[in-house]
């Protein structure tokens, strides 16, 4: 088609210097005339277009035109790519590859040339993941119905016909969401909980949901002031303490200890966490929390009586 010509020869006078209109007609496999008239398209569609003549001739850009015309920085390009090359290690996605082409297009650079850039991110993906996100993204853009098992918090698996709209990353969590059609409503899905995967010929119009919607429903569902609980570790666990609980005030103790006051969205939550850590953890408050644990601990001492050696 014309118009994916004329695209593609606009990426090739961004990322090259000189082109020569033989090669070109050669390329797109169209006239020297088609050629000509192309990039007087171009010129007049507002992107000045030199010509040369001679042996060496060809077209080019005006000389400072790919710069003018830059709306981000360098460095700037240089992290989208970054932000680019860490969605590409999480997901097998073909498109990633030529966006970041023609982004490095806009900048006159080829991607690999920085590979220096100070920005590195890695959004790691678990095999499991991993083999649910390629079908998934594909299930997204071809808008296809997906049917797979799910596992919730408590270990019941259902099977869900969901409408897939959109996968996000939030923490070092990747999540699906769209339309449920059992619970007739928006949903999240965590991707490490779909068990058999299953793209369907049925496809769906799109309804009009986005991210925005999807963290309301996260800020609705998970209230993490229906537990306050203060913590106290011991001096082993301080390097853990702030890896998990950055987000809270950590007040350092003059034997070496650490104390918290963290929210946590339900008691069972809290009791695991704490009991993650095991003996270097312990509840001041609230007695509810001490209680939980109490009961735990003796469920879990009948569960091994008389198992040692």
């Amino acid at each position: 088609m014309k118009l994916d010509r004329l695209l593609a020869i606009t990426m090739l006078l961004l990322s090259q210097s000189r082109l020569n209109a033989a090669d070109l007609a050669k390329r797109f496999e169209v006239s020297l005339r088609t050629i000509y008239r192309d990039m007087e398209a171009i010129n007049q569609a507002g992107i000045p277009i030199v010509s040369y003549t001679g042996a060496e001739g060809g077209y080019e850009l005006m000389p400072g035109y790919r710069i003018e015309k830059q709306m981000l920085s360098m460095e700037e390009f240089g992290s989208i790519i970054a932000a680019l090359r860490g969605m590409r290690s999480a997901a097998n996605v073909e498109e990633i590859d030529g966006l970041m082409d023609r982004i490095a297009a806009l900048m006159g650079k080829h991607p690999d040339s920085l590979q220096d850039n100070p920005l590195d991110l890695d959004f790691g993906v678990t095999p499991n993941d991993r083999q649910r996100m390629t079908p998934l993204h594909e299930a997204i853009r071809e808008r296809h119905v997906v049917l797979f098992g799910y596992l919730d918090s408590q270990g019941r698996e259902t099977e869900r016909t969901v409408e897939p709209m959109g996968l996000f990353l939030k923490g070092s969590v990747w999540y699906l969401y769209g339309y449920c059609l059992l619970r007739s409503g928006l949903r999240v899905f965590r991707l490490s909980r779909i068990l058999s995967l299953e793209s369907l010929e049925r496809t769906f119009v799109r309804r009009p949901y986005s991210l925005k919607d999807v963290e309301r429903g996260f800020l609705e569902g998970v209230d993490f002031r229906r537990l306050e609980a203060v913590l106290r570790f011991a001096p082993a666990a301080r390097t853990r303490v702030r890896d998990e609980f950055g987000y809270v005030d950590i007040a350092d103790l003059e034997d070496g200890s650490s104390r918290i006051t963290a929210g946590f969205a339900s008691l069972d939550r809290a009791m695991y966490t704490v009991l993650s850590y095991g003996s270097l953890a312990e509840v001041e408050q609230p007695p509810e929390l001490i209680s939980r644990i109490q009961e735990e601990l003796a469920r879990l001492g009948a569960l091994y009586a008389g198992k040692t050696n």
